[in-house]
């Protein structure tokens, strides 16, 4: 191996590919459950040895004992799980809208197959999950990932200890913000089943004897398709660009 690379080279490059193979695993779009896990491997290794120059000018000095290198990898592999969870949590926002809307239209119980997720979920968030992925990379942001992947050796090298308290707070922080914005994102379809609600509540007290619930269900269903089908361009804009401001964050 000395003919190819020292002994510091190696480790250097070890720990780069520990924290970009951690936060490759987790990112949207290359850290899906579809992608294979070589694939993911192997592209976390070039971006390795691409990011290596760039991130370590100098090669770090080899620990004496084994526990101190084992502590050293273990602490990158946390701060690229931390990275690539705080862009994961992001997307449970489309999630969050796509629930919202099948409650109200009274399509929670179509399930569909996750790929992101390997799990079944509502058939409108499985969708707009999938909206959120082709919007990350139509929009080239999947080129900021990597630019913030390079940034995090200035916020985190390797001699500055991890501050978990501070990704804990990041972390509440974003799983609050991404719900209230599913809310947000939903609310076109909340408010118009808010009003048909009533509007069908005081139908059926005027007019008792007429089968209210075979005239709603079909209406409602139709009614709050289309509009959620009218709103799919300012919840794919509006989310493009929060998701933009997170990764500006970032760096």
């Amino acid at each position: 191996m000395e003919g190819y690379a020292t002994a510091a080279q190696v480790y250097s490059v070890g720990l780069i590919f520990a924290r970009v193979g951690a936060f490759a695993m987790l990112i949207p779009g290359i850290g899906e459950q579809s992608v294979p896990p070589r694939i993911r491997l192997s592209l976390a290794f070039l971006l390795a040895l691409v990011i290596a120059p760039v991130a370590v000018p100098g090669n770090l000095a080899v620990p004496g004992t084994v526990g101190a290198m084992g502590g050293a990898i273990l602490k990158e592999v946390l701060i690229g799980l931390m990275l690539g969870a705080i862009l994961r949590m992001f997307l449970s926002s489309l999630a969050t809208a796509g629930e919202v809307v099948s409650i109200q239209t009274t399509l929670s119980f179509a399930q569909t197959a996750n790929p992101m997720q390997a799990t079944p979920s509502t058939t409108l968030g499985t969708f707009l999950g999938l909206m959120g992925i082709v919007l990350i990379m139509a929009t080239d942001l999947h080129h900021m990932f990597l630019s913030g992947l390079v940034r995090s050796y200035a916020l985190f090298p390797f001699s500055r200890p991890l501050q978990v308290g501070d990704a804990a707070t990041l972390a509440i922080q974003t799983v609050g913000g991404s719900f209230a914005l599913g809310v947000q994102l939903a609310a076109p379809v909340l408010v118009f089943s808010l009003v048909f609600n009533i509007a069908t509540g005081l139908v059926g007290r005027v007019m008792p004897q007429f089968q209210i619930f075979f005239v709603s269900a079909p209406l409602g269903i139709l009614l709050g398709l289309s509009l959620f089908a009218l709103s799919l361009g300012a919840i794919g804009m509006v989310w493009i660009e929060r998701y933009r401001d997170l990764l500006g964050f970032f760096g």
